[in-house]
């Protein structure tokens, strides 16, 4: 028994009752004591507690875990960037890991080719030597995309062919056509690539490319957050999954390349690829689901920009540019511009997007194969999205 208390009590008792002192005040909630409960009752009390106990914690874990989506038009980069979000803070890719590209980089390499060979018909370009009529042929007869391994005779019928005059001519003219970004790297180290111990260094996987389908969701940890990234197909058939990914997004990343402003649509070759993606941004920021997101605007492959710029005017294209003319740093500010505005018509407070007043618009030039670039955007975004993030839930 505890200490002794005396105090006025209940109809039926005297002073001096003797109570344990943790008894004492419980007579107005004897129901609720555990001590007047019966054992069937005592066990759904505490059960109760648990459950209450569990759904705190995971309360506090799903608080704790950002959910982004990332969208953007096809071969704008996002597989890229997920890939470099795994080299800085996921677990990284380990040789055998980078062994498991070998087969996508012989892939992209005759694509690449079997790509500059078909130009070279369309275009009317002839071979500088005519024993590469013969090289093409064979390649032509690959199917691309079943390719294993990348040996003889092959090997050297694609090395003669990119020393061929007239392929360097149709590589040049590519913005006629459909050609992966990553070809001239992939050709310019064909001779490391057919090697037999060829194994894929982490810029061999960074630049190998296979179009994303479906929808897929990635998980890294940064400062103690969980980061979900939703990255989904950037083709037009792949969009229309898009819808199921919306829900309790915080942030928006839209890829967008900034050296596409010459190039056409691989699905409709009558549409320029960025004036899709101008389109494609603005109706993304109309959607009610992001009325709240922040808006993470990725311009990439500035390195592309700058080595094209330099003999594609982007005045061609969009008449608007002021130019100066192969001038870099003014058309990226120019194209910047244009996505600012499709962002500041959404977010006016007029029409059907009234509603979007306390999103915030970051952006950034990024070059996604560049690793160091990447780990500084990511820093800034970190930095100031996921504080801003952190600190209205009082995380922080």
């Amino acid at each position: 028994m505890g200490a002794l208390v005396t105090r006025e009590l209940p109809n039926g008792f005297s002073k001096g009752w003797a109570l344990p002192c943790a008894m004492a005040g419980c007579f107005c909630c004897c129901r609720k004591c555990p001590s007047f409960l019966s054992e069937e009752d005592r066990a759904a009390v505490l059960a109760d507690k648990e459950i209450k106990k569990i759904l705190r914690e995971q309360k506090k874990r799903d608080r704790r875990e950002v959910k982004l989506l990332l969208l953007g038009p096809g071969e704008s980069g996002k597989s890229t960037f997920i890939k470099q979000m795994r080299i800085i803070h996921g677990v990284g890719y380990s040789e055998e890991d980078c062994k498991a590209f070998t087969k996508l980089v012989y892939q992209n390499i005759f694509a690449a080719m079997q790509a500059m060979i078909g130009a070279m018909e369309t275009l009317q370009i002839p071979y500088a030597r005519p024993e590469n009529v013969h090289h093409a042929q064979l390649v032509m007869g690959v199917d691309a995309y079943k390719v294993v391994r990348l040996g003889e005779p092959y090997a050297s019928a694609i090395g003669e062919l990119w020393r061929d005059a007239g392929i360097r001519t149709c590589y040049e003219r590519r913005r006629e056509y459909h050609l992966l970004d990553s070809a001239f790297y992939f050709l310019s180290n064909l001779e490391r690539i057919v090697e037999d111990a060829y194994i894929p260094t982490a810029q061999d996987v960074l630049r190998s490319r296979r179009p994303t389908t479906g929808i897929n969701e990635y998980c890294f940890s940064v400062k103690k957050v969980t980061l979900r990234i939703v990255d989904v197909g950037g083709q037009k058939s792949e969009r229309k999954k898009w819808i199921h990914c919306f829900e309790n997004v915080i942030a928006l990343i839209y890829l967008a390349s900034l050296s596409e402003y010459d190039q056409r649509l691989e699905e409709n070759s009558q549409e320029n690829r960025m004036k899709e993606s101008l389109a494609l941004f603005r109706t993304v920021l109309e959607l009610p689901w992001f009325r709240n997101a922040s808006v993470i605007l990725f311009l990439n492959k500035t390195d592309i920009l700058e080595d094209k710029i330099a003999h594609s005017d982007l005045a061609n294209c969009f008449p608007a540019f002021p130019g100066p003319k192969q001038d870099a740093e003014a058309a990226k500010h120019f194209i910047l511009e244009m996505y600012t505005q499709r962002y500041k018509q959404c977010s006016s407070g007029h029409g059907p997007s009234q509603t979007f007043k306390t999103r915030c618009l970051y952006h950034h030039f990024t070059c996604a194969t560049d690793t160091q670039n990447i780990r500084k955007v990511l820093k800034d975004v970190r930095d100031v999205v996921l504080a801003s993030y952190l600190d209205d839930i009082n995380l922080l």
